[in-house]
């Protein structure tokens, strides 16, 4: 018998989903073991027990972990589990990637680019996409109008929307190149969805364009849209790297 484990972190360490995301799966009764419906927080046993969502077995752990820097281009979604999306993140995929079972450690929505981490590795998503991970995240954002400097501490303060605390770490206004007066550099230590877009509607701004470029301190160099390539351990150490 192999060491028992929490289902949620099964099902994370097989490459199906985040940790986070299992929990909610579990919660909405789609997981199951040995045929009954789980319940957050019991353990399986790997070797042993069999443990299906939407009543399909979950296959054995992945052979290789994997984690994959994406350019994603605008038009695409960052979803496994959609049947209706036509293009996705995982469809553009290399051909050597596209049966490994990869999803994505954090989000963009269909109209944002830039930045994307891809993976297998459950733990390692866990540690991206929680709170306590303290992942900056950093955004070239550019807006209908012209910024107002002013309504910076307004936007590190926050608003809540729909019961959400939404809020900027760091807000740098464009000095240089073309319409400097639309464009804003934003940093956000958590990733609410459509955080920024929803966080300057609240202020009367409308998101034309926002790419995210960096994550801790690793940059995103020489991916053209669509492109990915492999990280080092020690570019996926970098992610958890803070300086301002």
């Amino acid at each position: 018998m192999s060491e028992l484990v929490r289902v949620q972190k099964f099902l994370a360490d097989r490459g199906m989903c985040s940790r986070r995301e299992a929990e909610e799966w579990i919660r909405n009764g789609r997981v199951k073991v040995n045929g009954v419906t789980a319940e957050l927080g019991c353990k399986v046993d790997p070797e042993v027990d069999q443990i299906s969502v939407k009543n399909k077995k979950i296959p054995q752990a992945p052979k290789r972990k994997i984690t994959l820097v994406m350019n994603k281009p605008k038009g695409t979604l960052c979803t496994n589990h959609d049947p209706n999306a036509v293009l996705t993140v995982f469809s553009i995929l290399p051909k050597d990637y596209r049966f490994d079972r990869l999803f994505c450690a954090g989000r963009l929505d269909k109209d944002s680019e830039g930045m994307l981490i891809l993976t297998n590795d459950g733990d390692l998503a866990n540690r991206i996409t929680h709170p306590s991970g303290g992942v900056v995240k950093r955004y070239r954002v550019k807006l209908q109008k012209p910024f107002d400097p002013a309504i910076i501490p307004k936007l590190l303060k926050g608003v809540i929307d729909e019961g959400e605390h939404l809020f900027a770490r760091k807000i740098i206004p464009a000095t240089v190149g073309a319409e400097a007066d639309h464009r804003v550099e934003v940093h956000l230590d958590q990733g609410r969805k459509r955080e920024i877009r929803r966080l300057f509607e609240a202020f009367g701004y409308h998101v034309k364009k926002l790419k995210r470029f960096q994550m801790g301190q690793l940059k995103m160099k020489g991916l053209g849209p669509g492109a990915v390539k492999p990280l080092t351990e020690k570019e996926i150490e970098s992610l958890f790297v803070h300086k301002d």
